[in-house]
């Protein structure tokens, strides 16, 4: 037993990590307000194969990215994880490109209630009451904010099972971080070529080379697309899925808050006593795990 806790506390760790940095995207995003979304995206999977390539190469994890290339079961499931990702990139990116960050703040909060559904029915996962408890007071706020949403509720649907999905997918497949996204950026390159082709053939054409400072910006999305998706792959196959998504209400709290501050998106008084109820199914999820925890290292 006392080998299990470092390892879930890495995991923990590095899905902290991850949506810390997902918190931070609609700045990001918002600084390439002029270029279309759909180029972000390709751009985005474009620039991301060659950082995954440079740090396999970096972290000498070739024989695993040769391994899992040969393995037709898991180049399946990665496919299906990279399409779902796909979709994911791009309703979150024309999401907040045309100024629906609640809405993806909203998709944000739907999923981890998804991720503990797919936990009971597909891992056989067991919730404590506690924790029954905090999903259904976080159910409650969230379906008070999707009511109050239901002409963007399609963006938020989509965050929520492309993610959901992503991540359930992900943990199944036996593949570690790196070598996974990197073969699922490899799935992707086709269609980010095809959406690029068909960017530049529309009267805007491409961005990509109209000045410096958005071609810094686009190669960047490299680095900040691998990094914070390499630490949420690995955590997911360390932590209970519930537990992963659960503890991912840190993103779209950041978002929600970044549309408040940054962007200057009003916040009506419903919304407030919606997020007050997911904000105390959190301290409630989380009371509950710290006590588990400490009953586990007593015992153990």
């Amino acid at each position: 037993m006392p080998q299990t806790l470092p390892r879930r506390s890495g995991g923990l760790a590095q899905a902290l990590g991850a949506y810390f940095v997902w918190c931070l995207f609609p700045l990001y995003f918002a600084l390439l307000h002029q270029v279309a979304a759909f180029e972000v995206v390709a751009w985005r999977i474009l620039f991301t194969l060659p950082f995954c390539l440079l740090m396999i190469v970096a972290l000498k994890q070739g024989g695993e990215l040769r391994a899992a290339l040969a393995n037709p079961r898991i180049v399946g499931a990665l496919a299906l994880s990279g399409l779902l990702i796909g979709i994911n990139w791009s309703i979150y990116v024309i999401a907040v490109m045309s100024g629906h960050v609640l809405a993806a703040s909203l998709g944000y909060y739907i999923n981890p209630l998804v991720n503990v559904l797919a936990a009971t029915i597909f891992l056989r996962e067991k919730l404590s009451r506690l924790q029954w408890l905090a999903v259904g007071l976080a159910a409650i706020g969230v379906a008070m904010l999707a009511r109050d949403a239901l002409d963007t509720l399609w963006i938020s649907a989509g965050l929520a099972l492309s993610f959901g999905g992503y991540g359930l997918t992900r943990k199944l497949a036996p593949v570690t971080a790196l070598p996974g996204l990197t073969v699922e950026t490899m799935v992707l390159t086709l269609p980010a070529i095809g959406l690029l082709m068909w960017q530049a053939s529309s009267p805007a054409g491409l961005s990509m080379g109209s000045s410096p400072r958005i071609d810094l910006l686009l190669a960047f999305a490299g680095p900040i697309t691998g990094i914070p998706l390499m630490l949420f792959a690995s955590a997911a196959r360390k932590l209970d899925f519930s537990l992963l998504g659960f503890i991912q209400f840190v993103t779209p709290t950041g978002v929600f808050l970044m549309g408040l501050i940054a962007f200057n998106e009003p916040l009506k008084s419903s919304q407030l006593v919606c997020f007050l109820f997911i904000w105390i199914a959190i301290a409630v999820f989380c009371w509950d795990l710290v006590q588990r925890r400490r009953a586990t290292a007593a015992t153990a």
